[in-house]
């Protein structure tokens, strides 16, 4: 995220491949600039504690800290979809301009709004992402026909490890102002800017245009393949951000209920679950050229559900086993994130994808909303934290059911070269 999101759709019209050492070389600085570029995600998610404190934020103020970002990205990436904004900009230009506003966006925060325009300034962080993330998806394609899904697999995985070192940043600076946090999450983005307009170019790949459109909408949900995939990863993101979003506030709440864990900081706790998916993102884009993609999925949310199941058990002890699980959870929780988009790709109408992709994209991400908004609403309803993440379960459960319905069709054959 996904997370997944919109990926390039068209095949290439170019056969000759790029030179290995230099698309992989390519691909390294492009997940470095994504790195960069994605701390901007949670730097606000990471300071929560502190903004609750210093700002009098409400459970729900505190929710949409988190989900203003959510909600940007889904305007960012469908108005983009909608103007062809990708078509129209050079993309190393429209990134490197979309993480400017991103780390401008993200420095609000240190003039201390009104939490209204605090949440204002998340939501335009996240519009600012949407020029980042997805094309950087599109631009990467460019350069790999051959290994696209391992190489997709190593992109999520640095959206993930971007996302996590807000946490990281937090763990580095405990006991100083939450202010460092996020000028070392902006100075970052910047970086990755940087990074963008004088490190990337687009590679030896042509493709064709991957538009919206909004009349073939219905087409997709009628093409039962499809919808099969997207329930899949409407399941996936129910669960993923809601869990990145709200750990470190259920740590602290087990810690304080005195569950005795191996690690003190919980900033670093946090960012260790959240970037141990970086691991799940390569083991994934293994599996799936080896197994196929829908047993992937369905092993990947058959784990990362057990996971949310069993993690409120834990909090009564041992520590040991609560980070062990959340370590788990953190691995399977994302590992197949890149496999829901590529078999869009794959499945859909060609002329079509980059619709399919734009809508699987706008409401997954909506779910997300939903699911981060909920979670802390059912924490107070059950007076505690300790089994609020129970909510998030049925997400994997429809995900793994629905992909596993989709190996059973003819259609399947079509992904991941025949292995389904």
């Amino acid at each position: 995220m996904t997370a997944s999101a919109a990926k390039t759709a068209a095949a290439p019209t170019e056969t000759e491949p790029a030179p290995p050492a230099e698309r992989w070389r390519f691909l390294a600085v492009t997940c470095l600039a994504v790195v960069c570029a994605l701390t901007t995600w949670f730097s606000a998610t990471a300071i929560i504690p502190e903004l609750e404190r210093e700002w009098s934020l409400s459970a729900t103020g505190a929710a949409w800290m988190t989900n203003g970002v959510q909600l940007g990205f889904v305007i960012g990436a469908l108005g983009a979809s909608f103007v062809n904004l990708p078509d129209l900009v050079r993309l190393n230009r429209l990134m490197a301009g979309a993480a400017v506003l991103a780390a401008a966006a993200n420095a609000v925060l240190l003039l201390e709004p009104s939490p209204p325009l605090a949440i204002a300034a998340r939501i335009v962080t996240g519009m600012a992402l949407a020029g980042v993330y997805p094309p950087a998806m599109k631009l990467m394609a460019t350069w790999f026909r051959r290994g696209r899904g391992f190489a997709m697999g190593l992109l999520i995985g640095a959206l993930t490890l971007g996302s996590s070192l807000p946490h990281l940043f937090r763990a580095a600076t405990t006991g100083f102002d939450w202010r460092y946090v996020v000028v070392a999450a902006s100075c970052a983005t910047l970086v990755g800017a940087a990074i963008f307009a004088f490190g990337l170019r687009e590679g030896p790949y042509a493709f064709s245009r991957a538009t919206f459109h909004p009349r073939q909408c219905l087409a997709v949900f009628r093409n039962r393949p499809l919808m099969l995939a997207n329930l899949g990863y409407f399941g996936h993101m129910w669960e993923l951000y809601a869990m990145w979003g709200w750990f470190l506030a259920f740590s602290v709440a087990a810690a304080e209920s005195g569950l005795t864990l191996p690690v003190d900081n919980l900033s670093l706790l946090s960012f260790l679950v959240v970037a141990v998916g970086v691991a799940g993102c390569i083991l994934g884009g293994v599996l799936s050229d080896r197994i196929g993609r829908t047993l992937t999925t369905t092993l990947m949310m058959v784990v990362s559900g057990a996971c949310g199941l069993l993690i409120g058990f834990t909090v009564d002890g041992p520590g040991w086993l609560f980070v062990a699980v959340a370590l788990l959870w953190g691995v399977s929780i994302v590992g197949d994130s890149a496999q829901f988009s590529t078999a869009i790709t794959e499945l859909s109408d060609q002329r079509f994808v980059g619709t399919a992709l734009a809508l699987q994209m706008g409401i997954g991400f909506g779910l997300t909303v939903i699911a981060i908004w909920l979670i802390p609403v059912v924490a107070e309803m059950l007076g505690g934290w300790q089994w609020s993440f129970l909510v998030l379960v049925p997400g994997p459960v429809v995900g793994a059911t629905a992909m596993l319905i989709l190996r059973r069709r003819p259609e399947a054959v079509r992904m991941a070269h025949g292995l389904r």
